[in-house]
Formats: C-alpha cells, structure tokens, sequence
C-alpha cells in the first residue's frame, strides 16, 4: 500500500487509537460519577470542558514548537506526561479528576498537532485529505466499543478494571508512540530581521479576524464542536430520561457512523483549495437536524435520539477534515502550522464551550431544550457558509 495507507501511517493511525481509547471511557464514566456524588450539569460541564478548554489555550504553541523542534521529539515527550495523568484517574474523586483532564488537555494539543502537522508535511496534495480523514476516523474508533466497556464497568462497580484499563492505555500508547516514525521536511528558518517566534505567534491570533479563509472555517467549526461537545457531555445523563434511551448505544452508534463515513468517503472529502459553500451549508443543516432530532426525542422516544446520532455522526465525519484540509491549501506556508493550530483550538474551544455553557441552560431549563438552543446555533451558521463563498473568492 502507498500513500496514506501505507505501513508507517498505519501506525500512526494506530497510534491514534490507542490514545484517544482513554476518552472513549471517561466521556461516559465521569458524567455518571459526577452525578453520584451530587454534583449539578454544571459542574460536571466544566470538568469535561476543562479538557478541551485546555487544549484549546496550547494547541497554537503546539504548532510553533512542533515546526521547530519536529513532530517527533515533541510526540515521545508529550506521551510521558499522558501516562501521568491516566494515571491520576485511578486514585482521585473528582477535583483529581479536573487536574486529570487539565494535563490530558496539554498532552493532546501537542499529540494530535504533531500527528496532523506530521501526515500534512509528508503526504502529496492529493492525498492529504485522505491522511486527516484516516486520522479523524482512528481518533473517533474508541468511540465504537468506549461507551459499551465504560457502562459495563460502571454498572457492575468494578474499579479495579477501570484501573487497569488506564494503566494498560498509557503502557500501550507509550510503546507505540516510542516507535513511531514521521518523515519531516525542511523547515526554514528565520532570517535575520525576519519576526521571531514568538511575536510571530502573537500576531497570527490576529488572523483570527483579518484572514477570511480562517475566520470563517473557525467561526464554522466553533459553533458545530460546541453542538459535538453538549452531546458528548450530556447524553450519558439525557439518555436516562428518555424511554429506551441508552447512552452507550447512542456513543456506539454515533462514533461507528464517523468512522464509516470517514472511511467510505475519505477521497470524496474536497482536497482541491476551492470552498464549496453549498457542500457546507448541507452539513451544517446535518449538524442541526440532529441536534433537533436529539432534543424531541424526550417526547418522540428513543428511535429519534438514535436518529440524532446517525446525523451527528454524518455531521462529525465530514465538516472537520473538510475545513482543515482547505486551510492547508488557503494559509501562508510560512505561518501554516500556527495557523491550522488555530483552527483546531476554535474546534477544541467549541466542544469545551459545549459542556461550560451548556450545563447552566440544561440546569435552568432541561436537557431537551438546550439542544434545541443547539439546533438553533448550527442553522444561525448557514449565512457564513453562503457568504463565505463571494468573499473568499474576492480575497484571492
């Protein structure tokens, strides 16, 4: 096999797997444990949003230090501090929880920087968004037998497997991650009286407004990953209201659809720096009907919450690899790296945003009608596709 399928890759889509398996188990498990002992949506919203936030505030950094130093210094360190902090999960309550997903928050930023930054330098034009897409269907695998193992544990009390489920994800990612190898290409560096570093990163953050192509994926990938993020957060504590709800077939359902349509249209996802406005709009309105499908299912019972989870997971599939696979091709190469990481923190801001702002409305309202609050949003992002289109073609 060539290209994005061939053997160094696979291992790192392996690689992949493995780490983001230890989410797969904590999105059900400290949802439920937060409830047990008391604590309200919002609290156990910023415990999951504390993830997220975090990786969202490092993730650009990750970029610059990775283009200076290599992906794969970077990947070797970062995995010693990920085993520290599954670590953590097996000895703490909740506040050890919050530091655990504080530290899981850094180690991700750099681990899934140093891997997409990695497949897009060494990867041809044409197949780069196959190797993001391969690499967003192994990110979304665990989501398939996660949630079932996590409910079993819980439902059956036994901690000792949690523990060990920990112990045997951090061995695991470390060994593999010690093995893996990425092919860097040259990276330039600065001339003299070029900008340094650092004030280069300060300056990018204004690109945040004055770079159409990135504001407009951003704003996009903000408001749909704040959708991504209410789901993942509360659908453990909805699914209970709703008769023959189940949370872990929800998770299962959903993250199986990702990984599906990843795969079966990986060389469809759009790899030719065009923005196709319509293409976009369709998957934002995918995005809304499924948090629409979500919501009603407390009234129209479970087969729509099912619903909501295979256009969710439509939804998760295509809009991600899509917008970053454009900027790749948009973005200065001399600020690309920065840049993308960028883009990927407005993801990371938004799913966090999903547990932070989302536990209060679920608190003073209900569950049904945050994610109709949801539904709401994703429609709000249908203008900014369709204008994204004339001016972008004007910004070129």
């Amino acid at each position: 096999m060539k290209g994005a399928l061939s053997w160094p890759f696979l291992r790192l889509y392996a690689l992949t797997l493995l780490y983001f398996s230890a989410n797969a188990l904590l999105n059900v498990l400290i949802p439920l444990k937060g409830e047990s002992l008391g604590a309200t949506n919002t609290t156990i919203g910023l415990i999951m949003g504390a993830y997220l936030f975090t990786t969202m505030f490092f993730r650009p950094w990750a970029g610059l230090i990775i283009q200076k130093y290599g992906p794969i210094k970077v990947l070797r360190a970062i995995l010693a501090v990920n085993g520290v902090a599954l670590l953590l999960y097996t000895f703490t309550g909740l506040e050890g929880y919050f530091v655990a997903r504080v530290l899981q928050g850094v180690c991700t930023a750099f681990f899934s920087m140093a891997l997409q930054l990695g497949i897009i330098d060494a990867l041809p034009d044409k197949d780069r968004s196959q190797g993001i897409s391969m690499y967003s269907l192994c990110a979304s695998m665990p989501g398939i037998f996660g949630p079932l193992i996590a409910l079993g544990i819980w439902q059956t009390g036994d901690m000792q497997a949690f523990t060990a489920a920990m112990i045997a994800i951090a061995l695991l990612t470390g060994g593999v991650g010690y093995s893996a190898k990425i092919e860097r290409q040259e990276v330039k560096t600065a001339a003299a009286g070029q900008t340094k570093p650092g004030a280069a990163m300060l300056k990018s953050f204004s690109q945040l407004v004055r770079n159409p192509h990135l504001l407009r994926c951003s704003l996009l990938m903000l408001s749909a990953s704040l959708v991504f993020g209410a789901v993942t957060t509360f659908i453990p504590l909805y699914a209970e209201q709703i008769s023959h709800g189940n949370a872990a077939v929800y998770l299962m359902l959903q993250a199986s659809v990702v990984v599906l349509a990843r795969f079966a249209l990986r060389k469809k996802i759009p790899s030719d720096g065009k923005w196709h406005s319509a293409y976009i709009m369709v998957i934002m309105l995918i995005v809304a009907a499924a948090a629409q499908a979500v919501s009603f299912s407390v009234l129209g019972g479970a087969s729509f919450l099912y619903i909501g989870a295979v256009l969710m997971g439509t939804a998760q599939a295509l809009l991600y690899p899509t917008l970053t696979t454009y900027l790749t091709f948009v973005l200065p190469g001399e600020s690309r790296n920065v840049l993308v990481g960028l883009f990927i923190a407005m993801a990371d801001l938004g799913v966090s945003l999903g547990g932070v702002m989302m536990g209060p409305i679920a608190d003073l309202s209900s569950y049904s009608t945050m994610y109709m609050i949801c539904a709401i949003l994703a429609v709000a992002m249908l203008p900014v596709g369709y204008r994204g289109r004339r001016r972008l073609a004007e910004s070129k």
